[in-house]
């Protein structure tokens, strides 16, 4: 008795139709071998032929449907009968006079375009395939092979492309990982019959790289949504380097997360895989728009909420993209931060190195907060700056703006980003701390600051090379203008020296604007008049004399020294729609017959009631009208200064010390100075009648409550910042030349533990030697260029080493000089010296700081040394992808020369 026949698929037999009228046979009728069973409608059009499809259980059926067919209709016959139980005279109306058989494997064949022939390792995989394709062929059909024969692959990849939605060339880890995102493409794969599932989890699972195991065994066991949050978590729990505490809490994670992959013992291959596809996703994701963000975000936070039902929250800060592991990163950089801060009075150097490496880990997570980790990174620079010996107190009040412009007013800087802090009440702590650390060090500087304002002050003597603010006109500006340049003036109302670092980073980022300063040498500052107010001392500086009034004053003191100059207020540079300066100031910038503009620029000053001025970054973006009155000064020499500076509300480490009037830093002398207060009198104390009481420490305040105030006596409200730019020509100011980089080292290099370096115990070794005190006689703004030392000269470049040495001495070498345009050896030297120092690396400032060169300059001289030491197009010298890093490829240095290693 022979094995009972299978039901037939409607698309298998409708295919079998196809074939069978594709033949051309003229018989009305056809047989098939399939239980006499049809679940679907009896009359099918194929090609437009009619055709009936009749169960036929008996001989007599058959008989009935040939008897009764319609005129035009073709029939077909599903029966389990053989051609001996039908009969001669049945099987005489049949094609082919028999009972034909549904054999898949034939449609198989026509569905791919009639191909001659199948990979029998196809066939082999099973019936279920030839199935598949017949039942779930796409309405287009099936694509046809390249050649004349249907490979395995070829069959598979298209079956399971179709089956899952997917374009056969995203079958791989990253497709799959994508396609788990969709819920509605898995349900309708789950949906399919068993055998179809498995067979082609199967086909993936060996093809589609080694993530396909986790993701199908996912998916299979009602997971697949969050096989992207399991891929996230998969690379904690099987990470390449583990041991001790962490790795027993991974092991009971892998065991507890088991269950979410059907029970499947994922391979360390396999986790890694599904890692990487994960993260990937998670990286495309959020780059390609808003939503794409959001979705994103929703998987990361469930890959959290995973963790936690697991147990391995603690895990998360391995993760580069998890924000609980931005936040666990963060916390452990909080640690070694607040384990820094110095219980006397500096920082060990072993302690800051621990808090510089868990500031990269925080840097390396691909979620984290910029505004964070900027904080972060401030929080390492003034645990630099307390690891450097404090300087004795200066012995001029020179010496003193000097320190709070190249110093001080960095750590200013630092310390407004570290006081606004965190949210996370953990790392907020340590910046309190730390905070509390850097205030004690300042508190002394702005003590000693003022002491010696006070006493230069009363005794009345000649600045010297001491540039006060009604000095700028007659000393900055009139020299400018005898060269035979035009000058914009820009005063910006309340910038301190903080403030001015970041405005002159944002102006000379793109290279149009270029700064100078005297002969070349480190910034100065400008004093202010006292007390540090508007009134006082913005008058007093376009008055070019100590003053006090308000801008009609200025007007007519600014209209008097020069009657064809221009002064803008703020409603003067107000323009209408469409306009980001008034036509009147354009034409006045480029109108060579006026030889100064002047603008008051009132946005930082402003910020001081309305906003919070210690959360902005200054900047072109944020004052505005400093970017629009550049683009349109091109030809002019621009100073840009301020009136005063400003210190921040400490909010509630305020002190509000009691005063007959209501300003906000400053009181009339109506009675001795208290604690932290400076008693401050002579000619150019502009206001109180001469003589004035002024506070040192900046929580102390007078009047109401605002986000800043001015007027007192700490070197962040009475020194001025001085910047001088010119439009990419450091010549065009005779005595002026080139700045040099103007960050102190603290602020741009990483501190390194070497040979040598004092233990933890010991007092730390002092980064720069002191320089002598300098002389006041001089006039460093007089019109013959006078030279003065700067009070901290850049630290000197580290000793040429053997290989620098060698390397100049080297044939090679002189032959690749260039005479027409020489680098001096002794650049060579300090530019090779800092890279070997560095560990073949260094920052385009540090460069600039050690081989002597001007900051705007760098790039050009390390481009003249790449070529130099290029042979034959092999580079010695390349730029880091991050654009500011120069690498050195010691090995090839030594190979092109042929130098002997040292």
């Amino acid at each position: 008795m022979s094995a009972p026949a299978s039901a037939a698929q409607p698309d298998a037999v409708r295919r079998k139709i196809e074939a069978w009228l594709a033949e051309g046979d003229p018989a009305d009728a056809i047989a098939l071998t399939a239980r006499p069973e049809w679940p679907a409608e009896p009359v099918l059009t194929v090609d437009g032929t009619r055709v009936r499809v009749v169960p036929c259980p008996t001989p007599l059926a058959a008989r009935a449907a040939l008897h009764d067919r319609a005129d035009g209709e073709r029939v077909v016959l599903l029966t389990e009968l053989t051609d001996s139980e039908l009969g001669d005279g049945l099987l005489a109306h049949l094609s082919k006079q028999t009972v034909r058989k549904i054999d898949p494997w034939d449609l198989v064949r026509q569905m791919f375009g009639g191909v001659t022939a199948l990979d029998p390792t196809l066939v082999r995989v099973g019936r279920w395939v030839a199935n598949a394709l017949t039942d779930y062929a796409p309405a287009a059909g099936w694509p046809a092979p390249p050649g004349a024969i249907l490979t395995r692959d070829q069959a598979l990849r298209s079956l399971a492309a179709e089956l899952l939605d997917l374009p056969p060339a995203q079958l791989d880890d990253s497709g799959l990982v994508q396609w788990s995102a969709d819920a509605r493409r898995q349900l309708r794969f789950t949906a399919l019959p068993d055998p179809v599932v498995e067979g082609v989890t199967a086909y993936l699972t060996s093809t589609a790289g080694p993530a396909a195991v986790p993701i199908m065994a996912a998916v299979r066991a009602g997971h697949g949504v969050d096989v992207i949050p399991l891929g996230l978590l998969a690379g904690l729990l099987w990470p390449a380097d583990s041991e001790g505490t962490a790795e027993v809490e991974a092991a009971v994670g892998r065991t507890r997360l088991e269950p979410r992959f059907g029970g499947l013992r994922i391979t360390p291959r396999q986790a890694r895989a599904l890692h990487e596809a994960a993260e990937a996703w998670v990286y495309r994701t959020v780059d390609s728009s808003d939503d794409g963000w959001t979705e994103a975000m929703r998987m990361l936070r469930r890959a959290e909420a995973i963790a936690a039902e697991i147990g391995i929250t603690g895990l998360l800060g391995a993760s580069t993209v998890l924000p609980s592991g931005f936040v666990q990163r963060l916390r452990a950089f909080a640690d070694a931060v607040r384990l820094a801060v110095p219980a006397g009075s500096s920082v060990p150097a072993a302690a800051v190195t621990r808090a510089q490496s868990a500031l990269a880990t925080v840097e390396a997570h691909r979620a984290a907060d910029p505004r964070r980790v900027e904080t972060a990174r401030m929080a390492v620079r003034l645990l630099r700056w307390l690891h450097t010996a404090d300087d004795p107190a200066p012995a001029t009040l020179l010496e003193a703006v000097h320190r709070q412009v190249r110093h001080d007013g960095w750590v200013d800087r630092a310390r407004l980003d570290v006081f606004a802090g965190d949210p996370d009440p953990q790392v907020a702590e340590a910046y309190r701390l730390l905070h509390r650390a850097v205030d004690a060090r300042r508190s002394r500087h702005d003590q000693q600051f003022a002491g010696l304002l006070a006493a230069a002050t009363a005794a009345e003597t000649e600045p010297g090379a001491l540039l006060r603010v009604e000095d700028v006109l007659d000393r900055v500006v009139q020299p400018i203008l005898d060269h035979g340049r035009r000058v914009l003036l820009l005063v910006l109302d309340g910038m301190g020296v903080a403030a001015a670092t970041e405005l002159a980073e944002s102006v000379t980022r793109s290279g149009t604007w270029v700064e100078v300063t005297p002969d070349g040498g480190p910034r100065t500052g400008v004093l202010a008049a006292l007390p540090t107010v508007t009134e006082a001392s913005r008058c007093s500086l376009l008055n070019g004399r100590i003053t006090s009034g308000g801008q009609q004053a200025e007007l007519k003191a600014f209209g008097k020294r020069w009657p064809g100059g221009r002064l803008l207020h703020k409603k003067a540079l107000r323009a209408g729609a469409g306009a980001s300066l008034d036509p009147d100031v354009l034409a006045a910038l480029d109108d060579p017959s006026i030889p100064v503009v002047a603008a008051v620029v009132n946005t930082i000053d402003d910020a001081l009631d309305r906003s919070d001025p210690g959360t902005t970054v200054w900047g072109e973006e944020t004052i505005t009208a400093v970017a629009d009155l550049l683009a349109s000064a091109a030809d002019r020499v621009v100073v840009l200064v301020s009136d005063h500076g400003h210190v921040v509300d400490r909010g509630p480490e305020s002190v509000v010390l009691p005063s007959a009037s209501s300003e906000n830093r400053w009181r009339p002398a109506t009675g001795p100075a208290g604690d932290g207060e400076v008693a401050v009198s002579g000619s150019r104390v502009a206001l109180g009648g001469g003589s004035v009481i002024l506070p040192w420490r900046e929580e102390v305040r007078y009047g109401p409550r605002k986000a800043g105030y001015h007027g007192g006596a700490a070197p962040a409200e009475a020194v001025i910042p001085l910047l001088v730019l010119t439009a990419g020509d450091d010549q065009a100011v005779p005595g002026w030349a080139g700045a040099p980089v103007a960050s102190p080292e603290w602020w741009r290099e990483p501190l390194t533990e070497t040979v040598g370096e004092p233990s933890d115990s010991a007092p730390p070794a002092r980064h720069r030697p002191r320089r002598p005190v300098e002389p006041q006689a001089e006039s460093l703004f007089d019109l013959a260029p006078v030279s003065t030392a700067p009070a901290e000269a850049p630290p000197p470049a580290p000793a040429a080493p053997d290989l620098v040495t060698a390397l100049l001495a080297s044939d090679r070498y002189a032959e690749r000089r260039d005479p027409r345009m020489p680098l001096a050896d002794e650049r060579v030297a300090a530019l090779l010296g800092t890279l070997l120092a560095g560990g073949d690396r260094a920052t385009l400032d540090t460069l600039a700081a050690r081989a002597g060169v001007p900051a705007h300059r760098i790039t050009g001289t390390v481009t003249a040394l790449r070529r130099l030491l290029q042979v034959e197009g092999y580079p010695v010298i390349t730029m880091d992808p991050d654009g500011r890093t120069v690498l050195l490829d010691r090995k090839l240095l030594i190979e092109q020369f042929e130098l002997e290693p040292r």
